[in-house]
């Protein structure tokens, strides 16, 4: 059995869960979508994106669909706007989901004496950028818009540094801004603000460390990114939609409920039963292991906040009319645990077991997708070299020796171009970065070949 997964299932059951967000307000992504997710460092580095990707290859795995990565570190809604079409159009998106503001509430201007004068002139120049893009994106019939309410600026944890004073209530005005603009353009909208800020009181509540953003007040950490992930899963109303629902009377040897799977070949014998099964998709296969530069929690941790086993991840099997006793489960020949009569007659949720072939399947796809996801992110250090230094300097995907001596001269001064200049050093050379599409494009071949469920054996064995 997967402890660890019984564990944070537990925690659900007994500690802070996030209200219920609003219905569905987001269609589903189709197959042949391209999704570009526009916004910041958030969305640059983050695995919120990759994780709903994730969703879909397993969910989903006859419906192949593109998610494309168009964040870059320290944009605000201004820089967003100067790239969206060398950078953002230029992907041949149909769906582009917008989210801007950790960076238009600026930082370290919060500690000026006219901080409040500052910040009112920074959100007038962002809300008329952000409506110059939008007006721009208004015009594009062919592509659906998505605005989405960035993760909070917390504010509350007991942190030591990157306390800003009076940016979260800028923040504030930010979103009702955002949930304006929506209500004015009919675009969808995806809210990730109002739900983490309440995780995030209630997790304070009892420990004033806790956050969603624990490092620096601002950067989700994977478990942050999965409740990101959820919330916007949960908006385009996957909801309740089981991974496969299955119900088999044993003493009449049929079945009696099938969802999203197709079983044959009942066959009982003694105390014994076996079946073969097909399901639709695969469990979602959450990753126990911090991944990402300064990371600290798993994706696996979101499930103390949120219930997405319950609402998402349900693979139940159930057998009625066994006699009392202990059985073990096969699947495919493997032991994968031990469960009375009663609990198998109640329903045993297999995604909670990740020894399962199933299961096995389903991480193979995300570690492949976690392959995609570092060769991406090299992407977007290019695309931050291009349109946050070379852009303004004339020398926009110029890749030449000018261009080199400019990260060159920079780096001196900004560390960030100085942590990436090494990056760039490699990514300046087209045939680099065909290079590394390709291997992005046989990962993700790879995905959808072999996200397809298989037939599998299950049977039940009365031990005792």
């Amino acid at each position: 059995m997967y402890k660890g997964v019984k564990l944070f299932v537990g925690l659900i059951l007994a500690g802070t869960v996030v209200k219920s967000v609003n219905a569905q307000q987001v269609a589903p992504f189709k197959t042949g979508d391209r999704v570009a997710f526009l916004g910041n460092s958030i969305t640059d580095g983050g695995h919120y994106h990759s994780y709903i990707w994730l969703y879909y290859m397993t969910r989903l795995p006859n419906q192949r669909i593109t998610i494309l990565n168009a964040g870059i570190g320290g944009d605000d809604v201004v820089q967003m706007g100067n790239r969206l079409e060398e950078d953002v159009l230029s992907k041949k998106p149909s769906v582009i989901a917008f989210t801007w503001g950790m960076n238009d509430t600026g930082y370290f201007e919060w500690y000026k004496p006219d901080a409040k004068a500052i910040a009112e002139k920074k959100l007038e120049r962002s809300f008329a950028a952000f409506n110059v893009a939008a007006d721009k994106l208004q015009k594009l019939i062919g592509i659906r818009k998505i605005l989405m309410l960035g993760s909070p600026y917390d504010d509350k944890v007991k942190i030591k540094g990157n306390l800003y004073p009076g940016k979260a209530d800028a923040f504030k005005k930010v979103i009702a801004f955002q949930q304006q603009a929506v209500k004015q353009r009919g675009w969808g909208l995806v809210d990730f603000y109002h739900p983490m800020t309440e995780i995030n009181r209630k997790g304070q509540q009892t420990d004033s460390l806790y956050s969603l953003t624990p490092t620096d007040r601002i950067h989700p950490d994977n478990d942050g990114h999965m409740v990101m992930a959820y919330l916007f899963l949960k908006a385009q109303g996957f909801a309740n939609k089981p991974v496969a629902d299955v119900v088999i009377n044993a003493s009449k040897r049929r079945v009696e409920k099938s969802v999203n799977a197709t079983v044959t070949n009942v066959l009982v014998k003694g105390n014994d039963i076996s079946f073969d099964y097909l399901a639709g998709s695969l469990p979602y296969p959450l990753d126990t292991i911090a991944r990402g530069w300064g990371q600290q929690s798993p994706q696996s941790k979101a499930l103390k906040v949120v219930p997405f086993m319950d609402e998402f991840n349900r693979e139940v099997i159930t057998v009625k009319g066994l006699t009392a006793g202990t059985y073990k489960l096969l699947i495919d020949n493997q032991q994968i645990g031990e469960w009375s009569g009663e609990q198998i007659a109640a329903g045993v949720n297999l995604a909670e077991q990740m020894y399962t072939p199933q299961y096995q399947q389903a991480i193979q796809i995300r570690e492949l997708n976690e392959e995609r996801w570092e060769i991406e992110k090299r992407f977007r250090v290019y695309a931050f070299m291009q349109f946050d230094l070379l852009k303004e300097k004339g020398k926009l995907f110029a890749d030449d020796k000018a261009a080199m001596d400019t990260v060159i001269k920079y780096a001196k001064t900004q560390p960030f171009i100085n942590g990436n200049k090494d990056s760039y050093t490699k990514s300046q050379f087209k045939s680099v970065r065909n290079a590394w599409q390709k291997q992005m494009d046989v990962l993700t071949d790879a995905i959808y070949t072999i996200n397809k469920p298989l037939v599998r054996k299950i049977v039940l064995v009365k031990i005792r």
